[in-house]
């Protein structure tokens, strides 16, 4: 016989099984995007300057990172309304890392075409968070 529960080690309680896997994550394609995201702001960022490794390189990598945490973070609680807030936390990064990536231009640490290709995911991914935002928000 399956057991599907399992024990809280702290109270010796058994609870139900979550539903939400690592698995099941990956499967979900903001998730995906925002960890491939990440990905291109640093290798994008090291490019930058040294004296910037605690300034913009450090913030911008940050943010990027927020992002795909602050999803896994809110499918890991496995209610709505949690996923909802998380992923507006999300969205903030993402909001934020567009700011930072636009100021790396005007400050000269990256060009204008180095950055498009940053730029289009971070809008494609803003987009589509706020959608998903939006299907959980029909779930409460």
């Amino acid at each position: 016989m399956e057991d599907r529960g399992s024990w809280n080690v702290d109270r010796g309680e058994k609870q139900e099984e979550r539903t939400e896997t690592p698995a099941s994550l990956r499967r979900l394609e903001i998730w995906t995007a925002s960890i491939a995201l990440a990905g291109n702001v640093y290798r994008l960022s090291s490019k930058w300057p040294r004296e910037e490794v605690y300034g913009l390189t450090s913030q911008a990598r940050r943010s990027a990172v927020s992002i795909p945490a602050n999803i896994a973070e809110g499918v890991g609680r496995a209610s709505p309304k949690e996923i909802i807030r998380f992923c507006r936390i999300a969205l903030g990064s993402a909001y934020e890392l567009h700011t930072l990536i636009h100021l790396a231009v005007n400050l000269g640490l990256s060009l204008q075409n180095e950055v498009e290709i940053v730029l289009k995911e971070i809008d494609s991914l803003l987009k589509r968070l706020s959608r998903f935002i939006q299907y959980q928000e029909k779930k409460i």
